[in-house]
Parts: C-alpha cells; structure tokens; sequence
C-alpha cells in the first residue's frame, strides 16, 4: 500500500507539473527589421526601444534581420552599448539572400550574443572613407582608422570572437561571404532562413557578455515585429541624403521664386513647407556646418541675383555655393557609409535647374525694369490728356479715363492736347502738346 501511494502521488506531480507547463505562456521573441536602409537615429532608437522592451517584458531574445550598406557611427556605437547591456539575448541574422552587412553592419553583426547570416550574403568593408567616398590620407587617417579599429577589435574580444581577423574589415577594407565568415569564427551560424535559425537556437545555452549562460527556446515560439511609427517612418525615408539635399533645394528654390516675384504664394508654401522637412532630416543626419554656410550663402546670392540682377554673375556664384554646399554638408565617419555620399546625379541636374532658374527669372526681371511703369501715378507722365476747362495756373484735365486737376505754366484752352510731365500729390505738372 506505500508504494502505491507513492507511485500515485509521484504520477499525480508529474501530471500537474504538465499541466501548468502546458498554461506557461510562451515567451515572444521580439523581431526588428532593418531593410537596405542606412543605421541612423531613427531606426536606432527602433532597435534601442524594442531591445529595452525585451528585458521589461521577460521576451526570449531578441532578433535583428539587418541588411545595411552602413550608417551613422554615433547611432551604431548606441544600438551596441543597447545590445552590450541587454538582459535578453540579442541575434543578428544578416539576411535575405543577396544582401549584405557592410561598415557600420558588421560591427552590429560581430556585437550581437549570436550572428548568423543567410547563404549569398557577405559582410565587413569597414575602412574609414570621407563622407564624398574619398580615402582618408595622412594623420586623419591615422587617428579615424586607429579608433576604429580598436573599437571593432574590443567588440571581437567581447563577444569571443576573432578581434585579428575582425580588425581587417576596417585596416584592410576585407569583407567575407557567410561560409568565409563561419570558418573564420565570425558568425556563428548559417542559415538558409529564419525558422531554420530557430531551430538551430532551439536548447542552445548562449554564452553572454558577462560570461553567463543562457539557455533559450525559439521552437514555436511567437514572433512578433516591432515597427516604426508612422512619424519615425518619414523621418526614416527623409533621412536618406540625396533627398533630404533636395529637399533643402527645393525649398530654395520656392522661396527665390517667391522673393523675385512677390506674390505668388504657392513656391514660397511649397519652399517652406520643404525647408522644414530638410531641418528634420539634417537633425538626424551628421550635418557639417561648413556645408550649412555654403548653401546659406549660395541661397544668399540667389537673392541677391533676384532683387539685383547681375546678367548672371551672382547667380552662378550661387549655384556654385549650393554645389558646395551639397558635397560639405555630411561630416566624414569613421566607418565607410556609401549611403551618406550625395549623389553627383542628384545635384547636377538640380545645379542645371537652378541655372536655367536664375537666367529666366532674371532676365524677366531685368526687362520688366526696362518697361515703362503702366500702373500707379508714376503711369501718367508722359501720357497724353485733354483739357476739360482753361488751364490759367490750374484747371482740369481728363487722363487715362480719370479727371485730375493739373498746373500749367502757360495757359491752355479748354479742349487743347496736353502731355503730363509730372506729379506732385494728386496735382499733375502739363505742358501744351507740340504740333507736329
């Protein structure tokens, strides 16, 4: 009879330890997607809250699919120290096929608890490159590439990864495929798509920064994609550099059409409305101020070209500092973001537009300065007016279908032709027309 009670009592335990496995919920594994899109503040703070929200909430880990040319280096340095600090684990799954974690990408990947990557993807190309793509020479050189390589090697060290071989992504510009990085013990797997990584993860005991382990289960579990907000979505699309440059053109360009032909109403709404979408973007990209000053400047000459023609002069010094302006206006990074480069096929044909701009509207200008005033008071000298009663000292004569009193310094009859020569208040100045 004991052992019976026993063997009861053991069956009953294990029945209700089922039972209340079986009503655990699940814990989610919480998703964000990066898609072909630069790393900047917008998608950052995304990463940063969705990886804080992960430690509130008690979530599985975290998962990150990156595709990324690259991006900002201080918003890179963010999602890391995020990523670093995290009490979830934290994967970076650099995928689809076709794409690829370059610069900024492969610090993300080689900083994550776990990397992987899909087949057909590659990563790293981290050397420092100015923001127009040009190598950085000399002892800036020197001082960008050095930190930047140390930084990537401190990354490596952490993670227990390869900090040499990493390090050659920023001294040596080397990128690998995905199986070149699983043999070089980058990443630590290859996975042809998510659920397989799932099931690659499913019981694995995750070594983390702190030398813990953790012990995750992905099979079945609810993945549930955190997004953008609708406001960080456009902030996300304007952020790229060619639009937010035009944007600022734009802009420009609505309020010199507005400022050489008052008026108008609808170039300078539009240039408003432009200018401030451009001031969002600049906020979230690493604007230089030298570049700033240029396009102030180069605007400035615009105007000036507007209320002061100079047969193009002012203007081409204008298109000049835009120009300019648009290749200085992003700071150099310590990581290579190709993506931050303005395109020479975007302010081109932009500089050609204002060009022709400038010609046309000044040149309007210049011949409506030409034109004798038809409007106002200043109108009716020259004019040709009728008197309406003798003119001996004063009277009345009738111009441009108006009676206005008028002097004259000789007396006319009435019904003689007179011609205005000037105007004193509302008092026209006429003299007899001669008789030809």
């Amino acid at each position: 009879m004991g052992i019976s009670r026993l063997v009861s009592i053991f069956c009953v335990g294990v029945a209700a330890s089922g039972l209340l496995a079986a009503e655990a919920p699940a814990a989610p594994i919480y998703k964000v997607v990066l898609d072909e899109d630069i790393i900047h503040g917008v998608n950052a703070q995304l990463i940063i809250r969705t990886i804080r929200q992960a430690d509130e909430d008690g979530a599985e880990l975290v998962l990150l699919q990156l595709a990324t040319p690259g991006g900002l280096y201080s918003s890179t340095r963010d999602i890391i120290e995020a990523m670093l600090s995290s009490k979830r684990p934290v994967v970076v799954y650099v995928a689809p096929s076709g794409s690829h974690a370059a610069s900024a990408g492969f610090l993300i990947t080689i900083a994550a608890d776990v990397a992987a990557m899909a087949p057909g993807t590659n990563t790293g190309a981290s050397t420092p490159v100015s923001s127009t793509g040009q190598d950085i020479e000399g002892t800036m050189a020197k001082k960008v590439q050095s930190d930047a390589a140390a930084y990537t090697r401190s990354i490596a060290e952490r993670r227990g990864r390869n900090p040499a071989l990493a390090e050659e992504a920023v001294t040596e510009a080397k990128a690998w495929t995905a199986q070149e990085a699983l043999d070089a013990g980058l990443i630590d797997y290859v996975a042809s798509s998510e659920q397989e990584l799932m099931t690659l993860l499913d019981g694995k005991a995750i070594r983390r920064v702190d030398g813990s382990e953790t012990v995750v289960r992905t099979a079945g579990q609810p993945i549930v994609l955190k997004e953008m907000t609708t406001k960080e979505r456009i902030l996300s699309v304007i952020a790229n550099p060619n639009l937010a440059v035009l944007l600022g053109l734009i802009g420009l360009a609505g309020l010199y059409l507005e400022f050489s032909n008052p008026g108008m109403i609808l170039p300078g709404v539009v240039g408003a409305i432009s200018l401030l979408l451009a001031a969002f973007a600049f906020e979230i990209l690493p604007v230089n101020v030298v570049g700033i000053l240029l396009l102030l400047v180069g605007f400035g000459l615009l105007v000036a070209e507007a209320l002061t023609p100079s047969f193009g002069v002012l203007g081409a010094g204008g298109i000049v500092g835009i120009v300019l302006g648009a290749f200085f206006l992003f700071e150099q990074q310590p990581l290579p973001t190709p993506a931050l480069r303005v395109s020479w096929g975007v302010i081109l044909p932009v500089a050609i537009f204002f060009s022709a701009l400038v010609v046309a509207v000044g040149r309007m200008v210049f011949k409506a300065q030409g034109h004798r005033v038809q409007t106002g008071s200043e109108g009716l000298i020259g004019r040709v007016a009728t008197a309406r009663t003798p003119i001996d000292g004063r009277g009345k004569v009738f111009v441009h279908g108006e009676y206005w009193d008028a002097r004259s310094k000789e007396r006319i009859e009435e019904g003689e032709d007179v011609r205005v020569v000037g105007i004193e208040g509302l008092l026209l100045e006429v003299e007899r027309l001669a008789k030809s």
